[in-house]
């Protein structure tokens, strides 16, 4: 992991043309209900099977509601091998400390629905 990056550090990357790619590791259900625009939803339970998914990204920053468990997170996909050009960074603070727009999805995901309380 490279470091943990400011919430309004990603928001101005997310403007212009350097946009890294955005791994909430919530639930689908927490995902549903808020997320970054254009956030990709990755489990952090899914990280160890999905992470050849992120081989190709140039610069990845990862987000959970506190900022906690996305620096295992990044930590876990800088230790991968296919990552190792990638720029991998937190979101310091989580969405707890996001400022900016939040999209919505409003189907089921999985047995739970955006109104679940988990």
């Amino acid at each position: 992991m490279d470091d943990e990056i400011r919430p309004e550090d990603v928001e101005s990357l997310l403007e212009s043309d350097e946009r890294p790619r955005v791994i909430d590791i919530r639930s689908p259900g927490q995902f549903a209900r808020g997320h970054i625009p254009d956030s990709e939803n990755v489990p952090f339970g899914e990280l160890p099977d999905r992470i050849e998914e992120f081989a190709d990204a140039d610069r990845i920053v990862t987000v959970c509601p506190h900022g906690k468990a996305s620096v295992q997170a990044a930590r876990l996909i800088a230790s991968y091998e296919g990552t190792a050009d990638a720029r991998v960074e937190s979101m310091a603070g989580g969405l707890e400390a996001w400022e900016g727009p939040l999209e919505t999805d409003d189907r089921e995901t999985d047995g739970e629905t955006p109104d679940s309380p988990f």
